[in-house]
């Protein structure tokens, strides 16, 4: 057997320090070098290990961070084989460290300790699903899915996006086949698929920072474990080639969710318009053992998004997920009218979202969420004459207060009570702020 090489790091601390923003490879300076009988070469961190603000670190071989190695990233860290962490894996809060999985061959990440980076890239095109991922990692700020899909469905393992993480260049290239959790408050797009077909979830913004909830979707037929013969009567047809399972991991509110439909694996009945029928977001309810239809409203997505419709609703709990066909409901007779239209020019015409007869109900709540689920107005006791909506953000999450909101498509929520029950409608509003 032909000798290899394993790097190590030792118990003293090893810093990559200094502006050398592109050294070759950093692993030559490690405390010690063996000659090993391996077939790969391995490096071995079972001390301290620090990439600094600027400095840069390529792994070329098997990466094993022992239980008592410590890894900080705060500068790059390119990581061309396999890696594995059994001990602690993290990053400075001010810095701007990035970790580059870019290997030449399918990765595995695996490891039995949760591996914290502040920003990953997944950049690997070996092969359709090059990312094998065996265990947990989290990430702080951003994740970037360039190229490569990541497979955690067949070893349970999971991505965790923390409270302030984002994602970009999700699509069919490069997504989380798996779970994903997402903690926070903020609107999220679950960066989830299934058999290479990316199929997110959207999440509006939430009341509380302790929020935590994990999605995955399925391309496969929720009947064999959810029987779509028990059903609400409401119910036509169940979708019988996708669903997602959503859980909620912390908190205690119900969601504004938002599913979306795709040519590729939403059944075509579907995108078929009939007068008597409409679509509507369905969930398996575990305590009754039938699914209930949660309602929901389709839009049609922006020209940069690659799904064909998005279904919006407030749903009641969680579990499983999926659309359905069904029977529209006559609305209870009241004396409301919605006027979905809003041109705040001045006009007198449209100026606000109208609500006529709302004022009798004094005990109401309307919210208002842009197509991203980011809510940009809410208010209690809305009125037709001082507490109205009038196309401007009221100061939510990623919408400053007093900003004119953009032209588009918007999902009101409005709850009130007669005096006898309370009742819950929504629907699309449109701004046009040009």
């Amino acid at each position: 057997m032909k000798n290899n090489y394993l790097y190590k790091a030792g118990k003293k601390p090893f810093f990559v320090l200094g502006n050398c923003k592109r050294p070759v490879c950093i692993i030559g300076l490690m405390l010690g070098l063996f000659t090993c009988q391996e077939v790969e070469a391995q490096f071995v961190n079972t001390g301290d290990v620090k990439v600094s603000k600027n400095a840069l670190l390529s792994v070329y071989m098997d990466y094993d961070n022992e239980s008592s190695g410590n890894f900080i990233n705060d500068g790059e860290v390119y990581i061309f084989n396999n890696w594995a962490n059994n001990g602690t894996v993290s990053y400075s809060n001010s810095s701007l460290g990035k970790t580059f999985f870019a290997g030449s061959q399918e990765q595995l990440i695996v490891g039995s300790k949760i591996a914290n980076f502040q920003n990953i890239i997944f950049n690997n095109l070996t092969s359709l699903v090059p990312f094998q991922l065996k265990t947990t990692i989290a990430v702080g700020d951003n994740t970037d899915f360039k190229n490569g899909i990541i497979n955690a469905a067949e070893f349970n393992g999971k991505m965790i996006f923390n409270e302030n993480a984002s994602h970009s260049n999700v699509g069919n290239q490069s997504f989380v086949d798996g779970m994903v959790e997402k903690k926070g408050d903020v609107a999220f797009q679950f960066p989830v698929g299934d058999e290479l077909y990316f199929r997110p979830s959207y999440h509006a913004a939430g009341s509380s920072v302790q929020n935590a909830y994990t999605t995955q979707y399925f391309f496969q037929n929720s009947n064999d474990l959810y029987p779509h013969s028990s059903k609400d009567e409401t119910i036509v047809t169940i979708n019988d080639a996708e669903y997602w399972k959503i859980t909620q991991d912390n908190g205690e509110e119900n969601i504004v969710l938002s599913l979306t439909l795709n040519s590729d694996t939403t059944p075509s009945a579907f995108f078929n318009e009939n007068p008597d029928t409409q679509l509507a977001i369905v969930r398996w309810d575990a305590s009754l053992s039938k699914w209930i239809n949660d309602g929901g409203e389709v839009s049609d997505p922006a020209s940069t998004e690659n799904f064909s419709k998005l279904l919006t609703a407030q749903v009641g709990g969680y579990g499983i997920f999926t659309m359905a066909i069904v029977k529209k409901v006559k609305p209870e007779p009241d004396d409301l009218i919605v006027y979905n239209a809003v041109s705040p020019n001045g006009d007198g015409i449209n100026d606000t979202f109208h609500i006529k007869g709302i004022a009798k109900y004094p005990d109401n709540t309307v919210e208002i969420y842009n197509r991203w689920g980011v809510k940009v107005y809410d208010a209690k006791s809305y009125n037709e004459s001082d507490i109205m909506f009038g196309g401007y953000s009221d100061g939510r999450v990623t919408v400053k207060r007093g900003d004119k909101l953009p032209t588009g498509t918007y999902f009101y929520i409005l709850k009130y009570n007669n005096g006898v029950k309370g009742i819950q409608k929504s629907g699309y509003l449109y701004i046009n702020n040009n």
